[in-house]
């Protein structure tokens, strides 16, 4: 049975690996001309996505690849507070890894690559009903199923679904390259006032530290997805003045060979199939980037799309909502976690960029065994995506060669 995946990033890979397992022929198509190495930021892992890594034998790897981030520090006018991120997450989570996406998305990659055909520099122009697939480049090809992976500005979304609404969440990210001197191993340093908040970090590993601007919005800003001008002028008006220190940062905007910026946006799609079509991570159900946890749930949707596919036969009549129903409360879950993280992490005014510091002091201050007691009382709080309800598939029958 012949499955098209669009998309090697995150989502893509890890689908590709178990489909594989299963008995299934994968194609992955990626628009890029090689794995993207685009230098992005951060992401992190919780335990249902480190079990999936860990079955895949993978999470050696990932752990070796770890930012190995100690402390924030973060300055808030004349105030500093100095936080024990693994005592935050030692709160949050009981098996959680903070790791660079590149890194991340080239482990998942060489994980399944010897046993999956990936189809670099094309990308998907057409889909029929029937499976038949135009490439934008290549020769037309037929498939039993296709899989959009390919992101919040989904492809296979636009072609099947059309439009979406993007829910937005009152915010924007942007990331930047720039020279390591900038941050210290273990260290990340942030200055937040309200509306706005930046930080830098690096990893042993990299050779070059990571800028990270969040800023809020009352209303969708009006600029093109490709005008990289006028976003850089948008993240120079969002942090002039707020430090000393963050204006030195900005100057690197002019110099940084790498930029990425985007808005913090949610789908809210009641469904993610349709036909042979079905949408996985980001492109079906992307919780809000940099505040929804999007990467674990991606690869937990990854692991049970796989696995129900692999349950059904390859029938997608029933595996679809099979898959779909088995996300429904993560993604639901994840979404709400989003809305309120978007909220919480850069707020609107002096007072809550006070508590967020002071409750962040107070919760590092905890004795270990009392920060995880309080934190595991609402398991769709603070402990949503270690909480999460992953199917065993290790019984299911690999379809038959």
């Amino acid at each position: 049975m012949r499955i098209l995946i669009s998309g090697a990033s995150i989502a893509g890979p890890v689908l590709a690996y178990w489909l594989t397992r299963y008995g299934f022929s994968v194609t992955v198509v990626e628009k890029a001309a090689e794995l993207r190495k685009t230098g992005g930021h951060a992401v992190d892992l919780f335990k249902p996505s480190m079990r999936i890594s860990e079955q895949m034998g993978v999470l050696p790897r990932i752990q070796e690849s770890a930012t190995g981030t100690e402390r924030l520090t973060v300055h808030t006018g004349r105030r500093t507070t100095t936080i024990e991120l693994a005592k935050i997450f030692t709160a949050v989570s009981d098996h959680h890894v903070e790791v660079m996406r590149d890194d991340l998305s080239e482990i998942y990659y060489d994980a399944g690559r010897d046993e999956v055909e990936y189809l670099f520099g094309d990308s998907i122009a057409s889909i029929s009903p029937d499976g038949r697939v135009e490439f934008t480049h290549g020769a037309a090809r037929d498939f039993d199923l296709v899989v959009g992976a390919d992101g919040l500005r989904s492809n296979v979304r636009r072609l099947v679904f059309g439009e979406v609404d993007e829910h937005f969440l009152g915010g924007y990210f942007a990331v930047i390259s720039v020279p390591k001197g900038c941050a210290v191993d273990g260290d990340s340093i942030a200055y937040m006032a309200a509306g706005r908040a930046a930080s830098v970090y690096t990893a042993p590993h990299l050779d070059d530290a990571r800028l990270v601007f969040l800023f809020r919005a009352e209303q969708p800003l009006d600029y093109h997805h490709r005008d990289t001008a006028r976003q850089r002028d948008m993240v120079r008006h969002a942090f002039a003045g707020l430090a000393p220190e963050v204006d030195r940062w900005l100057a690197e905007l002019d110099r940084t060979a790498v930029f990425y910026f985007d808005t913090i946006t949610q789908l809210q799609l009641d469904t993610w199939s349709r036909g042979r079509v079905t949408l996985v991570g980001d492109a079906g159900y992307c919780p809000g980037p940099a505040v929804g946890g999007s990467t674990s749930l991606a690869v937990v949707g990854a692991y049970t799309l796989a696995g129900e596919l692999a349950t059904a036969g390859g029938d997608h009549t029933i595996a679809f909502p099979a898959y779909e129903r088995a996300m429904a409360d993560a993604v639901r879950d994840s979404r709400a976690f989003a809305v309120r993280a978007a909220k919480t992490i850069v707020p609107s005014s002096t007072l809550g960029v006070l508590a967020l510091t002071q409750g962040a002091r107070l919760l590092n201050i905890l004795p270990d065994g009392v920060a995880r007691s309080v934190a595991k009382r609402n398991s769709r709080g603070l402990r949503v995506h270690d909480s999460m309800t992953v199917a065993d598939y290790s019984a299911v029958t690999p379809l038959p060669g």
